[in-house]
């Protein structure tokens, strides 16, 4: 049997790499660069959010689905705008703590990973076997919630679908690291 303990590096190797290819697409790459688009008034907009405490909000805001149902409910969802809005903390953004956090993640990801690989395979497993069970599920932790925030909080589909493909970059990353120290028999 495959212990979680005896997959230490290939975890630590697999986050390594993750961390590494996730920057350089979000950072080098153009290919997020069309995600986030600007509002007509910043100014305008920032002033109508100032004061507001860090959390998540929704535009028209409503008690209860029934509130919806009334006329001016629906009048409201008619005229839009229809939002949910993420409001960070005030000042810059610390890049050092969620890189850090994202490392982490990584690593979460990879200790998952071991987790069902080593339950599914034994020592001295092809490379291919193990590619296959590390990648699927190296992919489903990175890219599925994804697919979740299009269906309820209106995050576009092209959005995801650049989110699909990072998360199968970091799945084949992950699998390819995995076959690679996956223990001998």
């Amino acid at each position: 049997m495959v212990t979680i303990a005896s997959l230490w590096l290939a975890i630590l190797v697999s986050g390594i790499a993750v961390w590494l290819a996730s920057s350089v697409v979000w950072m080098v790459l153009p290919f997020h660069k069309s995600d986030f688009k600007a509002v007509s008034d910043e100014v305008a907009a920032r002033d109508a959010l100032k004061g507001l405490a860090p959390g998540m909000y929704n535009i028209p805001h409503m008690a209860s689905w029934d509130d919806a149902k009334t006329p001016e409910g629906a009048q409201k969802f008619e005229e839009g705008p229809n939002a949910f809005i993420t409001v960070l903390p005030t000042g810059k953004p610390n890049m050092g703590k969620q890189l850090t956090i994202w490392f982490v993640y990584s690593l979460l990801v990879g200790t998952i990973v071991a987790y069902l690989t080593s339950r599914t395979l034994d020592a001295g497993a092809e490379y291919l076997a193990v590619f296959r069970i590390a990648g699927t599920t190296a992919w489903l932790a990175y890219g599925m919630a994804a697919v979740q925030d299009a269906i309820w909080l209106g995050r576009p589909w092209s959005f995801v679908l650049k989110g699909q493909f990072d998360a199968l970059l970091y799945g084949l990353l992950t699998a390819g690291v995995f076959g690679w120290l996956w223990p001998v028999a």
